[in-house]
């Protein structure tokens, strides 16, 4: 998902996104600690997310002010 998309999002909806995200990292991580097989690219596809999401909110946020 890109930032534009993410713009068109409602606050609720960045949120829940936000939380399945976290998950899917907390996931991931597990995975990896358990030395199951794990694509890489996963992990830095979900951490740039969740920085993409934390943006949007930072911005929508901003201009409330």
């Amino acid at each position: 998902m890109n930032a534009a998309e993410m713009r068109d999002m409602s606050a609720e909806a960045l949120a829940e996104e936000l939380v399945k995200l976290r998950r899917e990292q907390f996931n991931l991580r597990m995975a990896r600690a358990t030395g199951q097989d794990m694509a890489v690219h996963e992990y830095r596809r979900v951490r740039k997310d969740i920085a993409r999401i934390k943006t949007v909110m930072r911005e929508s946020a901003a201009a409330k002010d």
